[in-house]
């Protein structure tokens, strides 16, 4: 895809304006870091156009502000006192329906992690947001926890205009198969390999 041209047309019936602005479903798997990097680099163009952004957390501790969650609550707050950019909302463990690994049975888990779908689902059918970043979601996923056909389903009949970006190792087939972008990290060098562990401004 050279200079942003694609390298084949269909014959969709559609005009190239209308190919170019189709709501899109991004999956963000593989094992090396990037993936949630890679998603809020996508949130935070869309929120230059003015799009609501709505970011869930479905692993991340709620004790651990990542640098990202700080500068898109600063960018929220500039929108809501200037009308700049775009309204964000940012919901994660101790926010309503994220969960933890930590405490509580894996029952517990589950029944959070399926809450915090349904929630997604709701806003889906009421167009809440222009785009959704839902960071970690290939765990529940992956666990069964979640019901992946039902996932591909909701995402595949949203109505209107709706970005959705999904992140997390392990990423099913089936939701891989029905989006429309789909990156793989993979790792050719860490400093982990050197015993380095994560630092500021680079992990978080």
């Amino acid at each position: 895809m050279p200079q942003g041209k694609p390298s084949t047309v269909p014959a969709d019936g559609l005009t190239t304006r209308q190919r170019r602005n189709r709501p899109l479903v991004a999956v963000h798997t593989g094992e090396m870091k990037g993936k949630s990097t890679a998603a809020f680099g996508m949130a935070l163009r869309g929120w230059n156009q003015g799009w609501s952004i709505g970011v869930f957390q479905f692993v991340k501790s709620a004790k651990w502000r990542v640098g990202e969650e700080s500068a898109f609550r600063a960018l929220g707050a500039l929108h809501a006192q200037t009308g700049e950019g775009g309204p964000v909302e940012w919901h994660k463990m101790g926010e309503g329906w994220s969960w933890s690994r930590k405490k509580g049975s894996e029952e517990d888990h589950a029944a959070a992690a399926l809450e915090g779908w349904q929630e997604i689902r709701r806003r889906l059918e009421t167009e809440q947001h222009g785009m959704y970043v839902l960071d970690e979601f290939t765990y529940p996923l992956h666990w069964g926890w979640v019901d992946v056909d039902e996932v591909v389903t909701t995402l595949r009949d949203r109505p209107g205009h709706q970005h959705v970006v999904i992140t997390g190792r392990n990423a099913p087939d089936s939701l891989c198969a029905a989006a429309d972008l789909v990156l793989a990290t993979s790792k050719v060098k860490h400093p982990m390999d050197a015993g380095q562990k994560g630092q500021k401004g680079i992990e978080w």
